[in-house]
């Protein structure tokens, strides 16, 4: 099962939530018991939780789709793929010895990524920082936790990432990483008991430029040299989240170093059993 936020057509104040399938979207009523998406995320049971309460099916071409995050937090987990240690390693000589060591240890990066007023979500702008000349987009498989740290779900996120920021010094990642628009999250949740078997779970990128394709890459889960419930464990070591958290687990697709983004470049990142989300690049 999928779960999205949206605005219905005509009343863009007027925040739904509902189940996707194929092209609609059958609105959940929702009230003062089951106020939102992440109340339903919340419960004992997500999806007993809203088999009686569908409501009237919509088409998606009539709605307007919103990030799925209500008041989570959102953290980011670095270096999980082995592409990704490598291209670290390249942003900075002074660094390298840090990301090789993180890549190793038992202890994996962890940062806090993004507040809920930073994060994009589908056909929303993202944004490349005005004092940064090398900006990546990062895709990542989702985790979608709750408050008892229980993965309840997974969806798909845009690590916006500014590499000669962090490259210059690597105390300056939250620099790097943490700014308006700095998240894209999407473009929907799909409930953890439909997701396929990760083993099978492929990640894909592709980033347009005047209507070409002008970089694309491809990974999958079983490259990930970190489990996700290891991810979550640490996480939440000392650590609460009252209204849930969202966590990025890194990304094994980083292009060559001679590539940036540009103002109205388009970045779709589909991942199976998910869809795909799309956001176009901005700057400054």
């Amino acid at each position: 099962m999928k779960l999205a936020r949206y605005f219905p057509s005509g009343q863009p104040h007027a925040v739904g939530v509902g189940i996707v399938s194929d092209e609609t979207i059958v609105a959940i009523r929702l009230d003062d018991d089951l106020p939102s998406l992440s109340a339903i995320l919340e419960s004992m049971d997500p999806l007993s939780t809203v088999q009686d309460r569908q409501g009237e099916s919509l088409p998606l071409s009539s709605i307007e789709l919103l990030a799925p995050i209500d008041q989570q937090e959102v953290w980011a987990a670095g270096v999980t793929y082995k592409r990704s240690q490598t291209a670290r390693m390249e942003e900075s000589e002074a660094a390298a010895s840090c990301y090789d060591r993180v890549y190793q240890s038992p202890r994996p990066e962890l940062f806090l990524k993004a507040t809920p007023n930073r994060v994009s979500g589908p056909g929303q702008p993202l944004r490349i920082r005005a004092d940064s000349k090398w900006n990546v987009p990062e895709p990542e498989l989702t985790l979608v936790v709750n408050s008892r740290k229980q993965l309840v779900g997974y969806t798909i996120g845009n690590d916006m990432s500014s590499r000669d920021i962090e490259g210059e010094n690597p105390l300056y990642l939250p620099q790097a990483k943490v700014y308006n628009q700095c998240c894209g999250l999407g473009p929907w949740v799909t409930l953890a008991s439909s997701f396929p078997p990760r083993d099978e779970v492929g990640i894909h990128i592709s980033i347009r430029r005047d209507n070409q394709v002008i970089f694309s890459g491809a990974t999958g889960l079983d490259q990930m040299a970190r489990s996700l419930e290891d991810l979550i464990q640490w996480l939440g070591r000392d650590n609460d989240f009252p209204h849930g958290v969202f966590l990025l687990t890194g990304t094994g697709i980083v292009p060559e170093n001679d590539f940036t983004l540009l103002p109205a470049d388009v970045v779709d990142i589909t991942i199976d059993g998910i869809g795909t989300l799309s956001n176009r690049v901005v700057q400054g």
